[in-house]
């Protein structure tokens, strides 16, 4: 069973679950989480091979999208799903493997395509970093400022390093062997016929116009929204925005 952080208690509303992407954690999506929670229940999880949840020697969509369901299995689904990159992937799965978990979903910036680019100069960088130096957060980040090619990013990575223990809570060589399939989208039968929203920054390329076919064979009730001013990260980037887009779109 995935590591879940819950906030707030079951409402009228259906509960949301949220997916963090590659490298990321239930912890980093914990101020937009909380603050969803005043209306609903949230809960963040850690997926394998990250945060404090189970390392594994596989990583691929249908074993994140298993995990998925064997959490929301354990509460009251179906759930309304938002994922984000990696976690958007895994989400979509879900959807159309197991519909009957999934109330709504939210897919922020990525499409059911496979991509080309890379992420392994970030598992370079997170190696390269001399943990013997590190003796608080500030002192990882220092060194990752110089390695990654967005500053923001060595603050985002080092909210997954475990000072005390001198070690990351990334499965960084199953991440970097697996990675093939993580920029891959599986063949998918079937389809996935609740509401969807595909919620993209207005700077990021990720979600193409030309991937709107193979969005609405899966997906025929998508809808499609960006956040300005914002690039991949959105969440990040702009979390208010992103924050009151996505408290719309689900109270509308």
């Amino acid at each position: 069973m995935l590591n879940t952080i819950t906030h707030g208690e079951p409402t009228d509303k259906p509960g949301l679950l949220i997916v963090h992407g590659l490298y990321g954690s239930g912890r980093n999506w914990g101020v937009i989480a909380k603050r969803l929670s005043d209306a609903r229940q949230v809960v963040a999880v850690d997926m394998r091979n990250h945060g404090h949840s189970a390392w594994e020697n596989s990583h691929t969509y249908h074993d994140l999208a298993g995990d998925l369901a064997e959490v929301l299995r354990g509460f009251d689904a179906p759930f309304d799903v938002l994922g984000h990159s990696m976690g958007g992937k895994a989400s979509m799965v879900l959807a159309v493997t197991e519909p009957s978990l999934v109330n709504r979903l939210i897919v922020a910036d990525i499409a059911p395509v496979a991509y080309t680019h890379t992420q392994m100069q970030y598992i370079e960088a997170m190696k390269a970093v001399d943990l013997t130096q590190v003796d608080k957060r500030s002192d990882a980040e220092n060194q990752l400022k110089s390695l990654v090619d967005i500053p923001a990013l060595a603050s985002f990575f080092t909210q997954s390093l475990d000072v005390p223990a001198k070690k990351w809570r990334l499965n960084l060589d199953v991440l970097a062997a697996e990675m093939p399939h993580i920029l891959s989208f599986p063949e998918l039968d079937g389809a996935y016929e609740g509401e969807t929203l595909f919620l993209s920054g207005a700077d990021s390329d990720y979600v193409q116009r030309e991937h709107r076919a193979e969005i609405k064979r899966l997906f025929a009730n998508a809808g499609y929204l960006s956040i300005k001013n914002a690039g991949h990260w959105l969440h990040a980037e702009q979390p208010r925005a992103f924050e009151q887009t996505l408290r719309a779109w689900l109270d509308r």
